[in-house]
């Protein structure tokens, strides 16, 4: 799988001081080549343009710098023994100088001279402290060296304004040289930092890309997919991560369609697209890599996640909206009691009339509760489950709903056995659970032409106590019956889509559970599974 790639080389700058350590060993050959054309080349009394007072000390002298340096040049590079190598050979050079200038006194200001580059460049590779060692160990041995030679009354002496000034140059240069190494060492050492940190930052990127539940894919002009994540690798298959750089328009046809579209300029549509049966739908986004790239990005967003997003937003504005809301239904359905309750103590009202009143007032109470219940699911309270007899509850349930809901030709029964099955459940929660089940039931639970059949069927399986709502109608296509309990999905133009979730809500709350069960001869089954009255002792 080609995915954005597991791993961006490490951008660091590493320090080189093989790199100058061969340029320095690389100049000391020079150096001893020098002297060795100055003493055993065929014009050598030409280049050497004065006498020598030592032959042997010079012979001796320039053989064992040139073999030095070409070791040096060789095996003189290693990293490990920096601080060895460099004050090793501004040692050996230092003294290799102060012989050559006692053994040849003409070549003094031209071996001087050449000397200035070796110092420079081993203070330029040492500390702060070897440095400006290497420089006094520099001026010393060049005063040194002609303090022997005014003594020993080597040839003419030299003007000491020279002495001074080679020995004035050498600290000076020497102490140049440091802080310039200083300076580099720390420059580099920034970039060192600089570099781990621009790697890390690569790599957290590259883990969070590929750990993103939305997924990206860069797409050239061509139509081919250079960099997918494994988000995007999931929802398109594994053809979006072939390494040849797979085809969009071969994967996604509709995506391809939709991506050439953004790229001329039409309006992005914005409905979520089915790529494979087996996939959620999915939302395209669209976006240039860069300006005046040819790359372009596609953010693949799960339509189901942005739903639920949209679903918990809308939930908690309808939340604080019932709370608003209850005042407002609680006032008239106060007025309304109250006016009943002073119907009933007129002497006027002939039984049938109380009759009609006592329902008006039980349906107050009934509605006062369901908001309570509304609000209650909305600021998450806890609910107050009883022991709750299921049989007498479905009988009494069916009494007061035909009582109160004329069902005309349809069937409202409840089924119930001999043996009691008590629940551990609020049972105002529970009424409106089974009211909002029977009135679908009512509504949708019918075959064309036909009254509705509704059974209300309690059981007791695996110590838990069950309500069958079962109906005979057409029944729930496996597509709709997957998003029952969805917050807003209906398929009526007249539903809200809250019943069933409220309904599930405050099953919820009561620890118990409500679901869609299919029935193979037809119809319809919503089956409340509720606690026991001994469910804390056997949990």
């Amino acid at each position: 799988m080609s995915t954005v790639p597991a791993k961006t080389p490490v951008l660091a700058l590493v320090s080189e001081p093989r790199r100058e350590l061969y340029f320095l060993a690389l100049y000391r050959v020079l150096e001893a080549g020098i002297l060795a054309g100055l003493l055993f080349s065929p014009l050598s009394d030409v280049l050497s343009a004065g006498a020598i007072n030592s032959p042997a000390l010079a012979t001796a002298v320039t053989v064992f710098y040139l073999v030095f340096s070409l070791a040096m040049l060789l095996f003189g590079r290693s990293e490990n023994r920096l601080l060895r190598i460099v004050i090793g050979g501004a040692c050996v050079d230092l003294t290799v100088a102060s012989l050559i200038t006692y053994a040849l006194p003409d070549a003094a200001p031209g071996v001087a001279m050449l000397l200035l580059f070796n110092v420079a460049a081993a203070c330029t590779l040492l500390p702060l402290r070897w440095g400006v060692g290497v420089a006094a160990t520099a001026t010393l041995a060049h005063f040194i060296e002609y303090l022997v030679a005014v003594l020993a009354n080597n040839g003419p002496p030299r003007p000491v304004a020279e002495v001074v000034m080679f020995c004035v140059s050498y600290l000076a240069v020497g102490l140049l040289a440091v802080q310039v190494g200083l300076r580099a060492r720390r420059s580099q050492q920034l970039a060192d930092a600089r570099g781990v940190e621009v790697a890390n930052l690569v790599e957290v990127n590259e883990l969070i890309i590929r750990r993103m539940r939305t997924g990206v894919l860069v797409v050239d002009l061509d139509g081919r997919i250079r960099l997918s994540n494994e988000a995007a690798t999931g929802l398109l298959g594994e053809a979006a991560g072939t390494d040849g750089g797979a085809l969009l328009q071969g994967i996604a046809p509709e995506l391809a369609r939709r991506l050439q579209r953004w790229r001329n300029g039409w309006q992005n549509d914005e409905t979520p697209l089915t790529l494979t049966p087996d996939q959620p739908d999915i939302q395209p986004r669209f976006a240039r890599l860069l300006a005046g790239s040819e790359l372009s990005l596609i953010f693949l967003d799960d339509a189901t996640v942005v739903s639920r997003r949209a679903e918990s937003l809308t939930l908690a504005a309808l939340g604080r909206f019932s709370a608003s809301l209850a005042h407002e239904i609680r006032n008239p359905l106060a007025a309304i009691n109250y006016a009943v309750q002073l119907l009933e103590e007129s002497r006027e009202f002939n039984p049938s009339d109380r009759h009609l009143l006592g329902i008006i007032h039980q349906q107050c109470q009934r509605t006062n509760g369901i908001v309570e219940s509304v609000l209650g699911l909305a600021r998450r309270e806890r609910a107050t489950p009883e022991h709750t007899d299921l049989n007498v509850f479905a009988r009494q349930f069916v009494d007061d709903y035909q009582q109160s809901m004329p069902i005309e030709t349809d069937s409202l029964e409840a089924v119930t056995g001999n043996r009691q099955v008590t629940a551990m459940i609020d049972p105002r929660h529970l009424h409106q659970v089974v009211t909002v089940l029977v009135h679908n039931a009512l509504n949708y639970g019918r075959l064309p032409g036909e009254p509705a059949r509704i059974r209300l069927r309690v059981f007791q399986l695996d110590q838990r106590a069950m309500i069958d709502i079962l109906d005979r109608g057409p029944g729930i296509p496996a597509a709709v019956a997957a998003q029952l309990f969805r917050p807003f999905f209906t398929t009526s133009e007249h539903g809200t889509g809250l019943g069933l979730y409220i309904a599930r809500e405050l099953c919820r709350a009561n620890q118990a559970t409500l679901e869609y069960v299919a029935v193979p001869g037809g119809g319809s089954c919503f089956r409340i599974a509720m606690p026991g009255p001994n469910s804390l002792l056997t949990a």
